[in-house]
């Protein structure tokens, strides 16, 4: 996996790319080492690693709980008060309906029945780490390494935009080829630098995975390069808080270390941020190790995760980190994406690639034939198209959503979570995500999906809202019907 950020498109058309394409230009490249992000506060102090991902901690849990995760009234307790994570771990599987119950009842009563769409976009597949699961990693010679000139970003910025899209998910390798005032993202920010990636005012959130909790296991797959310095990398999510990115994601690598371990170590990381800053992660993510150009590893990864045990820790982490969104990404097949979504995933790709310049340029029948190859960061296992997964949401009664309305509003980080946790927040989510929507059938849906569109409308636009939020929706809708884009609540 690389590092990421989510950045919004905040408008349609030429200036969108243009969006992209400033973030280029917004910061210096200056190095320590092999590291992009040099630190010029250095007054800053951190908790220590080892206290925020207690190891010892860790462990004891998942021993001490395996008899207790036998017992019904144990279960049906922690699903009440959704507290004690780690028993959960080992609850046997007659047990895990209750779980999975509460698990898409908590996700309907925070997030309702919204799918945030996304796509990730490659800018750039030069790297000078040593990942041993990744394609893009340095040692890997066969692969055909490129980067995106600006012209590039903006074909591909306007292709997701001719998908429908509204949100990307910016990728890119870590080397001393480009610098950080080229592209819009490294793997580890200094405090400063993440002041300066703010100013831009076109960052929506950043996400970093720290890939596996378990220590032994990162030293391990990461044998050289920056992204080899675990303590480094955990504390990421605390350098943008401190230089004022407040919507911070986490994730883990399924696949590379006992995927229980990683369940508890990344909620260890989400109760460190939501003690230290006022907010959890605003995303965690749940991507499955997938085979990859020349790594041995990813074909049959060190501890690979069944389907089964895999919808079980989706469930686990949406009972246990309520208001926080879950990212669904395109590893995964339709049929278990739907599963997963049952469960309580609130965000996920569609239409994704996965090699640098494949939206602009792989438009042919057959490149289409090969997407199953190898030949980005890792395979994917959902090939359709964005605008199938669209109508097959509407099918299935969701709502489709590009919404970005929070980030220019101001309602993220530690303000997101009051607004959630009051309860309140459907009155702002439900009426973007229909403007969205709406706007999507106007533009790019064919017959069927505005047919299918018409009805998720009509059945949605009052469902569980205020008075106020109704009639401020209708007022809204009036205006996107009358051709105006990014109208927002």
């Amino acid at each position: 996996m690389l590092f990421t950020f989510a950045s919004r498109l905040p408008v349609l058309g030429g200036a969108a790319a243009a969006a992209c394409v400033s973030l280029r230009h917004a910061l210096q490249q200056q190095t320590r080492g092999m590291l992009w992000s040099v630190e010029r506060e250095k007054h800053h102090t951190y908790k220590p690693v080892d206290e925020i991902i207690n190891d010892k901690a860790i462990t004891e849990a998942l021993e001490s709980t395996k008899a207790a995760a036998k017992d019904p009234a144990a279960i049906k307790a922690i699903l009440q008060a959704a507290s004690d994570r780690a028993m959960l771990k080992n609850a046997v599987p007659e047990l895990m309906g209750m779980v999975y119950d509460t698990a898409l009842a908590i996700k309907e009563r925070i997030y309702g029945n919204r799918i945030v769409l996304f796509a990730p976009l490659y800018l750039a597949n030069y790297c000078v780490n040593s990942c041993t699961y990744c394609a893009f990693r340095s040692g890997n010679k066969s692969l055909q390494r490129s980067a995106l000139t600006d012209a590039d970003i903006v074909s591909e910025v306007t292709a997701l935009q001719e998908q429908g899209h509204r949100r990307i998910l910016a990728l890119t390798g870590e080397h001393p080829k480009y610098t950080f005032d080229q592209f819009l993202h490294i793997p580890s920010l200094s405090v400063s630098d993440v002041r300066r990636l703010k100013a831009t005012d076109h960052v929506g959130t950043f996400t970093l995975f720290q890939e596996t909790y378990h220590r032994p296991t990162f030293a391990q797959m990461h044998v050289s390069g920056p992204k080899s310095d675990y303590d480094h990398r955990l504390l990421s999510q605390d350098r943008a808080m401190l230089g004022g990115i407040d919507d911070v994601g986490i994730g883990a690598l399924f696949g590379l270390a006992d995927y229980r371990y990683e369940v508890l170590g990344m909620l260890s990381h989400a109760n460190h941020l939501e003690d230290t800053y006022g907010a959890g992660p605003h995303t965690i993510s749940v991507p499955r190790m997938r085979p990859a150009d020349g790594s041995e590893l990813s074909i049959k990864p060190p501890h690979e995760v069944d389907d089964a045990n895999f919808i079980k820790l989706v469930a686990i982490l949406r009972v246990a980190v309520p208001y926080t969104g879950m990212i669904l990404s395109t590893r995964e097949s339709p049929a278990m994406r739907d599963a997963l979504l049952a469960v309580g995933m609130s965000q996920m790709s569609a239409g994704s690639r996965t090699d640098v310049g494949a939206y602009h340029r792989h438009d042919s029948e057959a490149t289409n034939a090969k997407l199953g190859d190898l030949t980005g960061q890792f395979s994917l296992m959902d090939h359709r198209p964005a605008s199938e997964i669209v109508k097959d949401l509407m099918r299935k009664g969701y709502v489709p959503s590009w919404c970005t309305a929070c980030y220019r509003k101001g309602r993220t980080g530690e303000a997101f979570m009051k607004i959630a946790k009051a309860g309140e927040i459907h009155n702002f989510c439900h009426p973007n995500s229909l403007l969205t929507l709406q706007e999507y059938l106007n533009d790019y849906a064919d017959p069927e999906a505005r047919k299918l569109g018409a009805e998720v409308m009509a059945r949605e636009a009052e469902s569980g809202l205020s008075d106020a939020a109704k009639r401020l929706l209708q007022h809204k809708l009036k205006r996107v019907n009358a051709g105006e884009h990014d109208v927002y609540i």
